[in-house]
């Protein structure tokens, strides 16, 4: 059985997981969270009349963050989350909607949660300093890490 080294901060709870991530219950509520927020933004772009061509150049924009993580594992931490949280999305709609903006912010911020849910729902959280496979939803893997011997 191979473990993961996980930083001693993490378990700084009694109650939390050894990695500090979700677990259990909690964990499958955030992913089907975030199935959910992928599925209503495919409806909400769909509403809005979005080209799906856009749809599918943009969805995968986010994660350009990542080369961030060329820099280091904080460095890239910090520019990953901050595209992978709904904050930016929402405020891209609120201003759009304050100003009485033409569709392309709208279609823009439902792009970027629709990534930001399928993420989640993979399982591919808010990213910790200590590595890019340490998230909020749990530990990273590659998958022959979790093939047993002789497989």
């Amino acid at each position: 059985m191979q473990t993961v080294n996980t930083p001693t901060h993490y378990a700084s709870h009694s109650d939390a997981s050894p990695s500090g991530a979700a677990t259990g219950t909690v964990a499958l509520l955030l992913r089907l969270e975030g199935g959910l927020v992928f599925a209503a933004s495919i409806v909400a772009y769909w509403r809005l009349d979005g080209n799906w061509w856009l749809f599918l150049l943009l969805l995968l924009a986010p994660d350009i963050s990542m080369v961030g993580y060329l820099r280091g594992p904080r460095i890239g931490a910090l520019s990953y989350n901050s595209v992978h949280t709904y904050l930016v999305p929402a405020l891209l709609a609120g201003w759009a909607w304050l100003f009485h903006a033409a569709p392309l912010p709208y279609l823009i911020g439902a792009i970027w949660c629709a990534h930001i849910g399928l993420d989640r729902l993979l399982g591919f959280g808010l990213k910790y300093p200590e590595g890019f496979g340490f998230t909020h939803l749990g530990v990273l893997r590659r998958h022959d890490e979790n093939a047993s011997p002789g497989r």
